[in-house]
């Protein structure tokens, strides 16, 4: 179960990617919705996965 801990933080490794490839679409004038929509799931993913990782936790924990 030690690799769930670490794959939260793979969300934030895609984010920080799609905010990178937003700001340089952005520069070249090109859309980038699919990057922005890619950034937004991934920082909710990465928070949802660290609220319910905490809860498991302390779960496990009061047992």
């Amino acid at each position: 179960m030690k690799i769930l801990s670490y794959t939260q933080y793979v969300y934030l490794i895609i984010a920080a990617l799609s905010i990178y490839k937003i700001i340089e679409l952005w520069n070249d004038g090109t859309e980038s919705y699919i990057f922005i929509g890619f950034a937004v799931v991934s920082l909710f993913m990465f928070f949802f996965r660290r609220h319910y990782g905490k809860k498991f936790e302390e779960r496990k924990k009061q047992e």
